[in-house]
């Protein structure tokens, strides 16, 4: 039987995503491939995820508590690093990273901060980086890095202006930390993506290109 379109997207994915440099810090490897969960696209990620190479990460957002039940049963069956996108009080008790929105974070950030000043070894931190103002901030918080979208067209936000691949540069210098390129990355726009100097991919997020 011939493959479906997604399972070459995610291969196609999955080759230029080993062609970055690794970027490892206290906590280990960071993946640089990324699959991004939906309420929309893609609500239920488990057989995505379970496709995912060991050592890949998930950013779960907006999961039903059902469906983030069995995501975290594929997640360490499958050796993968997940991060919970903005619910703090959630990653304390499922023990996995944050992903913080670009909005103001409820008051448990503090109590997940004070879980990675004790050197947590899953209490990773992301923040979503749309702009300048984001880069400020996740410097301030010392995030392990930083999801830079949207990258190109993208059909999450259809019409939204793309940064393009010299203004995501841009961005992901200016943080300081890992860059995960979000936002229409697929196979084909993979390779426009800077792959040297400060401004370099460290990772690579999808939704659709690896959607199961």
């Amino acid at each position: 039987m011939a493959e479906t379109k997604p399972v070459t997207e995610g291969r196609s994915l999955l080759a230029w995503s080993r062609r970055l440099t690794p970027r490892r810090d206290r906590r280990g490897v960071l993946p640089r491939l990324w699959l991004v969960s939906d309420p929309v696209r893609l609500p239920d990620p488990c057989a995505a995820a379970a496709r995912l190479p060991r050592g890949a990460g998930v950013l779960a957002r907006g999961l039903a508590p059902a469906v983030l039940q069995r995501l975290r049963q594929v997640v360490r069956r499958r050796g993968l690093v997940l991060l919970l996108g903005g619910d703090p009080a959630g990653a304390l008790r499922a023990r996995c990273g944050l992903h913080l929105p670009d909005r103001p974070p409820p008051g448990t950030l503090v109590a997940f901060l004070a879980a990675r000043r004790r050197g947590a070894p899953w209490a990773r931190l992301s923040v979503a980086v749309h702009g300048r103002a984001a880069v400020a901030r996740a410097r301030r918080l010392h995030a392990d890095c930083g999801f830079v979208s949207p990258a190109f067209a993208t059909a999450s936000h259809p019409g939204a202006a793309a940064l393009g691949p010299l203004r995501w540069a841009a961005l992901a210098s200016g943080q300081g930390q890992a860059a995960i390129a979000l936002g229409g990355v697929a196979p084909g726009t993979a390779g426009r993506l800077p792959r040297r100097g400060a401004g370099r991919a460290a990772g690579l997020a999808a939704i659709g290109a690896l959607r199961a």
